[in-house]
């Protein structure tokens, strides 16, 4: 396979990894999980990191589209974007799948 021929489901898949790979990405998720929605104040003050450090997060969170952001002025809201976090989901549980069906064998 040459580089840049990637399946579309692992290019999905890829995306929601990345966005998943830092702690504080996680922390805010799990936050957001927790509540229907939340402004961005809320965030700042559960996370030990300055706030344009949250901002970034959200940024990544959101590019990925595992969260989704409202502008309420002079308030940002935020949530989890349920179809989105659903196909992630169902994107990790296939790869998951796959590669445990050939559990004891290594290349």
């Amino acid at each position: 396979m040459a580089k840049g021929d990637y399946t579309a489901k692992q290019e999905e898949v890829a995306r929601f990894a990345k966005a998943l790979g830092h702690p504080a990405r996680i922390a805010i998720l799990q936050f957001l999980a927790s509540r229907d929605t939340c402004y961005f104040g809320d965030i700042h003050e559960e996370l030990p990191i300055a706030k344009a450090t949250v901002s970034q997060h959200l940024k990544e969170l959101k590019d990925a589209g595992l969260i989704q952001g409202e502008i309420e002025t002079p308030k940002v809201k935020y949530c989890i974007n349920r179809e989105n976090w659903r196909l992630a989901q169902q994107l990790f549980a296939d790869l998951f799948r796959s590669c445990a069906e050939k559990k004891d064998i290594c290349c």
